[in-house]
């Protein structure tokens, strides 16, 4: 596979490399909001005024739709929606925050630990997951879940993570009700499904930026609202096509990163890629052009994906598709299957195996845990 410019991008290519069919989940995107929408219902949640906001708690796939929902909403989010990452809540978290805990599995310790510390506090709990041992945890607690349809890869829920944060921020007092705008959104996808898509174009724009990315280490920046977006782009090609990405935010790498670049030629082969949307701050418009001839001394090609849409939602969503076929386009290119994350489950069985999980919301060392 060393000339990329002659490998068709359709199905039968794809279907060589992805033994577990990543595609047709992230082709079911907008498929996947509207089910969201409607898992989220059968809950049958509360409203509950959290004058503390809302906190995310997850790893991984688990956690992005804290931080995309916090993006879509935008200046309409009238409290905090923040996220954590880790073992640990917050320290400002109140018994008038609601948090969220958010595992695919059901088994991330990280996330148990998180559910627990809610619990001694006081806060208002909701969990949304497949079920595992969260799932058990919050049904003997009567916390509330949201469902996830199974049998996906947790990097494959983004949009039920993305649209149970949503629903759970309307509920507590964070933020509008969005499910019509979700709907909207889902419609706009299919669109960019067909021309993005294996049966799309082979010059269209995911498989052109996949091929000019192929072979290299990509910095993706985003700016405002599609900053998240941008570490969405860095962690999907950090597991799909199993190579080194990395993700900044405009205009903080004017101060720092693009340093960097002075000495990037030489060291390996590099590519920018800057996320752009239609509320992006003329500052920072000016700053990606004004940043992508700057870094081009250092790097292979410099690149701009414009998003695609009316609300912010539909243009978020628009580049986590983007994103999402880039990155699987990317490992069919270098002939990797992008569906296992052997690294990810070893370190899991080594921490369980070393004791390291035990006393972490009860759970057990060994047992499975992913996000």
């Amino acid at each position: 596979m060393s000339d990329v410019a002659e490998i068709t991008l359709d199905r039968a290519t794809i279907a060589a490399v992805d033994s577990r069919d990543l595609l047709t989940d992230v082709l079911a995107l907008p498929e996947h909001l509207r089910d969201a929408l409607w898992k989220v219902e059968s809950a049958q949640l509360r409203s509950q005024e959290s004058p503390g906001g809302l906190v995310v708690a997850g790893m991984g796939g688990s956690a992005i739709g804290g931080a995309l929902a916090r993006a879509a909403l935008g200046d309409q989010a009238s409290r905090p929606v923040l996220s954590t990452r880790g073992y640990g809540l917050p320290a400002w978290t109140t018994p008038d925050t609601t948090v969220l805990c958010a595992s695919y599995s059901g088994e991330t310790e990280e996330t148990l630990a998180c559910y627990e510390a809610a619990g001694a506090l006081g806060a208002r709990r909701v969990v949304v997951s497949t079920g595992g041992r969260l799932g058990e945890m919050a049904r003997a607690d009567g916390v509330p879940v949201i469902p996830v349809a199974g049998g996906l890869h947790p990097r494959s829920a983004v949009a039920y993570m993305t649209v149970a944060a949503l629903e759970v921020a309307a509920l507590c007092g964070a933020g509008p009700r969005m499910g019509s705008e979700i709907d909207v959104a889902a419609e706009h996808l299919e669109q960019l499904v067909e021309e993005w898509g294996p049966e799309g174009a082979e010059d269209g724009e995911a498989k052109r930026l996949a091929r000019a990315l192929h072979g290299t280490i990509p910095q993706i920046a985003g700016a405002g609202a599609t900053a998240p977006v941008a570490y969405r782009w860095k962690t999907q090609i950090n597991e799909n096509a199993k190579v080194p990405a990395f993700a900044g935010e405009l205009p903080e790498l004017d101060h720092n990163e693009l340093v960097g670049w002075v000495g990037a030629d030489g060291l390996g082969r590099f590519a920018a890629v800057f996320l752009d949307d239609a509320d992006t701050h003329p500052r920072v418009k000016a700053r990606i052009e004004m940043t992508r001839d700057m870094v081009a001394g250092g790097a292979t090609g410099t690149y701009v994906a414009q998003s695609r849409g009316r609300t912010t939602i539909e243009r978020l969503l628009s580049l986590v598709l983007l994103g999402d076929l880039v990155s699987l386009y990317l490992a069919v290119l270098g002939g990797t299957d992008p569906g296992p994350v052997e690294v990810i489950e070893r370190i899991k069985e080594v921490l369980g195996a070393g004791g390291h999980a035990r006393g972490v919301a009860g759970h057990p060392p060994g047992a499975a845990q992913s996000p």
